[in-house]
């Protein structure tokens, strides 16, 4: 058992209300009380958590770099998920697949921002390399607003074979990049279905592209070339959503 730190309301309030049985003890600032946090203090009472009263300085160190807003909670993760796990909950999906693939995104600001996206979107889970690549931290949980608790993270050791067992399982990849002859509003993205985006500035990998059984761009109608890739992840998955809902 492994024990970490999450740090502000969002996150606090998504492990309070999905999330109990990880949780240990809930610090709150004596001298910040206000209805957000009197909110969240309720919540921890009503589930039997054990709350301390502290000092904002205090929750300084313990959050680190990362803004508190007042509320902290030790946080214990049981099991992480793996490729096993994931193959057992899409053999137990009764409808089609929709994942997200990261491939190879390392700043914890992106993979938070795309796991809340992916939330919202409706995604059933998101793949990304165990390597070279951002892994749930506290930072992750806070930007996340809760998602990281919700949403399936499965880190994989090869994310190539990942993806080919992907495709035996009738799973379509479709990937993003400026060299595709489609845009994202020309593609079907019904059905079984992964969106692989890439790394923050390089893209996709050449063999994750090569994995890809459709390439696809977002139209860019301004002076900049391309969008960070959370935005991009945003803008995909609610397309497909989009989609999918009116099939």
């Amino acid at each position: 058992m492994s024990k970490s730190i999450i740090c502000g309301v969002h996150a606090v309030e998504s492990a309070l209300r999905n999330d109990t049985e990880n949780l240990g003890q809930i610090w709150l600032d004596k001298r910040s009380r206000n209805d957000r946090l009197k909110k969240l203090e309720k919540i921890a009472e009503e589930s039997g958590m054990r709350i301390l009263l502290t000092d904002a300085d205090k929750l300084d160190k313990m959050a680190g770099n990362n803004r508190h807003q007042g509320i902290v909670a030790e946080y214990y993760k049981l099991k992480a998920w793996t490729e096993n796990d994931f193959y057992d909950l899409l053999d137990g999906m009764s409808e089609p697949p929709f994942l997200l693939v990261l491939d190879g995104v390392t700043d914890p600001h992106n993979l938070g921002a795309c796991l809340r996206t992916a939330e919202g979107a409706g995604v059933h889970a998101v793949i990304a390399p165990k390597d070279n690549a951002a892994s749930i931290t506290p930072t992750v949980r806070k930007v996340a607003s809760g998602a990281a608790e919700i949403i399936p993270f499965i880190p994989v050791t090869n994310l190539a074979r990942t993806l080919e067992t992907l495709k035996s399982r009738g799973i379509w990849l479709t990937g993003t990049s400026d060299k595709a002859k489609q845009t994202l509003y020309q593609a079907d993205l019904k059905g079984p279905m992964a969106l692989v985006m890439g790394a923050e500035g390089a893209g996709i990998r050449r063999l994750t592209e090569e994995s890809c059984d459709y390439l696809i761009s977002i139209p860019m109608s301004g002076q900049v070339s391309s969008l960070n890739v959370s935005v991009a992840t945003g803008v995909c998955l609610y397309e497909a959503l989009r989609q999918r809902q009116t099939s």
